[in-house]
């Protein structure tokens, strides 16, 4: 993790962030000190090779991000050199002390490897993985903090959501690949999976305006509007009324820590028999002991969807699905390397028993990992995953994924 600087609640709390989804190193690369303002620079490369086994013929499920890459594989096995569950990035960071408030700003670029010229790197459309194509860059951190140790911390801008991020920041995949998704494909997307749609719902990027109080006795909370995100599949964007909103509870005692969030915000539909309510909470948490260490989540939603925030969260109709899921997780320690095992689950039920018979029912999930720390900046991991997506009508794709790579942080 970057290194914290003692400029109060804010600064850990920016620090943290910045840190978690985007580089895992004990230090800044570049800190730099230039009047009252100290700039800083770190960022991660990663490379992964990724192979996949599935069925040549999968069956068609309803699902954003399962067992089988999208449209039909023709081989059984699928092969890539891409980015893992994280993009290579690239953080600038920005801090002072001005009239007894701490300040920051952080710009988040992030990089990949593979070639996805498709617009948004993560929303890729047909073959793009071809010659004289570039990789795509994500924006996704571009935000400011204000406040200090006595009054609390405001950030406002884009950054990572509340909901499901502690699931995604523990997931021992972080640093590797975990589930292939279209990283085992044949138009890679930025990132693979890791473990989301498998026991968690990606936390995202969001544009929001968020409080958080001074630390109580290691209890921290967190509330904040967000910009409404429209349904991935909804046939237009619609004006929102309201704003979303989202909170969180934290709290770390030594080696414990444990926290729970929540999120709702109202869909319009493109009529008004298309409007519905999302809603989600998660709990869990994560205890260290010597070299050991254990992780469970869960979460709950309606009108939330999986895999994604509002991923097939309605039937089109206004008739909201419900979701749950949960991932466990332990780690074990041995000098340079850590070895690691985790199991998760995410279900979907249908919003009626008129709703399509072949959406996804549950994605289930286990990986076995090994990380070995070569250097305190460079990583080797091989992990393997055995996968599998369930519809509604009984039918199932099964995949594993095997990957062996190098994760470097600066």
């Amino acid at each position: 993790m970057m290194k914290e600087r003692s400029m109060g609640a804010l600064s850990a709390a920016a620090v943290a962030t910045i840190a978690a989804l985007s580089a895992s190193q004990t230090a800044h690369a570049i800190e730099i000190k230039a009047g009252d303002w100290n700039f800083t620079v770190n960022g991660n490369v990663n490379v992964h090779y990724i192979n996949s086994q599935c069925d040549s013929s999968p069956a068609a499920i309803l699902t954003v991000g399962g067992a089988c890459t999208a449209g039909g594989d023709t081989e059984k096995n699928s092969s890539s050199v891409s980015n893992g569950l994280l993009p290579a990035a690239l953080v600038f960071g920005a801090s002072t002390t001005q009239k007894g408030y701490d300040i920051t700003a952080t710009f988040g670029l992030y990089p990949g490897i593979s070639t996805n010229d498709g617009g948004s790197p993560n929303l890729q459309a047909g073959s793009s993985n071809t010659a004289l194509g570039t990789t795509g860059m994500d924006v996704r951190q571009v935000f400011m903090t204000i406040g200090n140790a006595n009054i609390g911390t405001f950030s406002l801008g884009r950054n990572f959501g509340l909901f499901g991020f502690d699931a995604i920041i523990n997931d021992m995949t972080l640093p590797g690949v975990g589930v292939g998704g279209a990283a085992s494909g044949g138009a890679p997307a930025n990132t693979s999976l890791g473990s989301i749609g498998f026991g968690y719902i990606y936390t995202d990027t969001l544009a929001q305006m968020n409080y958080t109080t001074p630390s109580f006795g290691g209890l921290t909370a967190t509330v904040g509007i967000f910009d409404p995100v429209e349904p991935l599949f909804q046939a237009a964007a619609t004006p929102k009324a309201a704003p979303g909103f989202h909170g969180k509870l934290a709290y770390k005692a030594g080696d414990l820590y444990l926290s729970s969030s929540f999120l709702t915000q109202k869909q319009e539909g493109v009529t008004d028999a298309g409007d519905f309510k999302s809603r989600a909470f998660d709990i869990g948490g994560k205890y260290t002991f010597g070299p050991a260490a254990v992780m469970a989540y869960w979460y709950t939603g309606k009108g939330v969807g999986t895999t994604g925030l509002f991923v097939l969260s309605d039937d089109g109709a206004g008739n909201e699905r419900d979701s749950d899921g949960f991932i466990a997780q332990a780690t074990y320690t041995i000098g340079d390397t850590k070895l690691g095992v985790n199991y998760g689950e995410s279900n979907l039920d249908k919003a009626t028993s008129a709703d399509a018979p072949n959406l996804l029912k549950k994605n289930s999930k286990y990986t076995l990992g090994v990380y070995h720390s070569l250097t305190p900046n460079l990583t080797l991991l091989a992990e393997f995953s055995d996968v599998k997506t369930e519809a509604h009508n009984n039918a199932e794709n099964k995949s594993s994924n095997f990957n062996v790579g190098a994760y470097l942080s600066f």
